[in-house]
């Protein structure tokens, strides 16, 4: 099967009218799309730093929350308490303290890289794979210790 060539002049069927052409002689869209590239960890890290972003932005809702029923008085937060202490309220906990330890990890990650260091293949799938993994383990371990210091019960 054979790539469409570069029409002179005008856009090809990529709308582009951009190709490049690589060592191998293939000729392939300058931007290819996610059906060509071959899924690798490094992209996963990469889409769940950004998610972790969004999800810690999230939980500033409920620092805000928690802020606001410190400033509403005590029945409020007794409130809030009884929520937080729920078993939703244990799982947004945990969900957040994973979202914490994988922006910890991919934030450590990146800054290793911008050392110029960690950016070999094997290094960065590494580095990728620890930044994917490690955080739930981190989050249960975390949320073990917790509950064995009585700090958190159900």
């Amino acid at each position: 099967m054979t790539q469409p060539s570069p029409k002179p002049g005008g856009a090809s069927s990529d709308r582009t009218g951009r190709f490049v052409t690589q060592p191998n002689g293939h000729t392939a869209p300058l931007s290819p799309h996610m059906s060509i590239w071959r899924w690798h960890v490094t992209m996963a890290a990469s889409i769940l730093f950004r998610a972790t972003i969004i999800a810690a932005t999230v939980g500033v809702l409920f620092v805000v929350g928690w802020l606001g029923a410190m400033a509403f008085g005590p029945e409020h937060y007794d409130c809030f308490l009884k929520l937080a202490g729920s078993p939703l309220g244990l799982f947004v906990g945990f969900g957040l303290t994973a979202v914490l330890f994988s922006f910890i990890l991919n934030g450590a990650r990146h800054t290793y890289n911008d050392t110029g260091n960690g950016l070999t293949l094997a290094s960065a799938n590494l580095l990728s794979n620890i930044a994917v993994w490690a955080p739930v383990p981190l989050a249960v371990l975390f949320w073990v210790v917790l509950f064995a210091a009585g700090r958190v019960s159900l």
